[in-house]
């Protein structure tokens, strides 16, 4: 279960948030979300990760 430190903590990045807003508009696969950031794959995965560990 999601705790709030677990929300802050995935809140408390800006890559996040921004993953947040694009999935705001539609649902985007994991390679989609990384096409649109300028940083690796298993970085992306791990701020899904986080996201989803947050109840995101």
């Amino acid at each position: 279960m999601p705790t709030i430190n677990s929300t802050f903590q995935a809140l408390s990045d800006p890559t996040r948030r921004e993953i947040l807003r694009m999935l705001q508009d539609k649902d985007l696969t994991a390679g989609e979300i990384a096409d649109r950031f300028n940083i690796s794959r298993p970085s992306i995965s791990h701020h899904l990760s986080v996201l989803k560990n947050a109840g995101w």
